[in-house]
């Protein structure tokens, strides 16, 4: 064993291979701290830091979330290329258009929350971020308190029904069960009041388009009906959309997306501002407000709704944008759009507004 000058012990030490390059396998067999094929010298680390197995140096400092360095270090890239397979009863979970999926929701919430902290979804459809929250605490830093509000019962259903049938479907694999979190029915401009300032650590939510609500309902009517929220046909699906893990059709709109006057925007925006105004009083100073939105293109010009959004929660809410984030899905069906006369782009990402509290420290 090689000691420093003082004599202590020092973990540091390399191991070879026959060749004489580092051998990890051997390192880990000793139980050295290895990161990124080197030996973590733990005797150099300082009180607020400590070596997690498998995941690096965590330091106690760390007020935002529980990621290591390494593990934060990943999470700032600001483009989140992944697909994600459809799970969590997606076959329940897609007929809702909008709905985002729950191991994206759980990536952002360990990203801006830590274990026990509390999430809010003032907008929360199927229930995305619920489950998200308690993916966490199995295959995250640990399970987080979720709280929904939704207006819409037939939502509010889906999302218990699903995680009941996972539930159902985890205990046939021997896997332990995902927690319940608390959806509430009603308005959220009404819900937010029930909700003690400052006692919200991260709100993650994916905003609803102009009077995109109405439209699910209407695009939703034969699936309902054909789904029968209380015997759940597996073979059911939705009568539209591609099955994909996105919102739909957020990309390249139609006319039937949106409200073609300026005005219904301006009041889509004013409306979003003043619902994040409140919404912020529930968050703590520390805490973080993270929206998905996505840009539009139509009649020939592009609808850039995050940066819109963005300025309009800005100038209303105590909020700073901290960050725009991109979820990039690289299997997004992709649709010939313009072919051959125009170019018409088919939008394949989301942004996730990322803001901050404004304190006056």
């Amino acid at each position: 064993m090689a000691d420093d000058e003082g004599g202590q012990h020092r973990q540091s030490r390399l191991f070879t291979d026959d060749d004489g390059d580092f051998d990890a396998e051997r390192a880990r067999e000793e139980s050295l701290p290895v990161e990124d094929g080197e030996v973590i010298d733990t005797d150099q680390l300082a009180d607020h830091q400590r070596y997690v197995e498998g995941r690096g140096i965590y330091d106690e400092r760390n007020r935002v979330n529980d990621l290591t360095g390494k593990e934060w270090k990943y999470a700032t890239k600001s483009v989140i290329a992944e697909s994600y397979p459809p799970a969590l009863q997606h076959d329940l979970r897609s007929e809702h258009g909008g709905q985002k999926p729950p191991r994206l929701c759980a990536e952002l919430i360990g990203r801006f929350s830590k274990a026990g902290d509390t999430v809010l979804d003032p907008f929360a459809g199927v229930g995305g971020t619920l489950l998200g929250a308690s993916l966490c605490e199995h295959e995250g830093t640990g399970l987080r308190e979720a709280i929904g509000f939704e207006r819409n019962r037939r939502w509010i259903e889906l999302y218990e029904t699903a995680l009941e049938r996972e539930n159902e479907e985890r205990r046939e694999r021997g896997e332990p069960p995902l927690a319940g979190q608390e959806m509430r029915h009603g308005d959220c401009a009404d819900l937010i009041d029930e909700i003690d300032d400052g006692s919200v650590d991260l709100l993650l939510t994916d905003v609803p388009y102009w009077h995109m609500d109405e439209l699910e309902q209407t695009r939703n009517e034969r699936a309902t009906r054909e789904s029968k929220l209380g015997a759940f046909d597996a073979a059911a699906a939705p009568d539209e959309g591609d099955g994909e893990e996105t919102a739909a059709d957020e990309g390249t709109a139609t006319e039937t997306d949106a409200e073609t006057e300026t005005g219904t925007k301006a009041e889509w925006l004013e409306d979003m501002a003043a619902k994040f105004e409140r919404f912020t009083d529930a968050v703590a100073p520390d805490g973080h407000l993270v929206v998905f939105i996505g840009d539009m293109y139509r009649e020939q010009s592009y609808e850039f709704l995050s940066a819109d959004l963005a300025r309009a929660i800005e100038s209303t809410a105590p909020v700073t944008l901290a960050a725009n984030l991109i979820w990039y899905d690289p299997t997004k069906d992709l649709h010939v759009y313009g072919y051959p006369f125009s170019f018409v782009p088919s939008m394949v990402h989301q942004n996730v507004l990322v803001f901050r509290p404004e304190t006056d420290s």
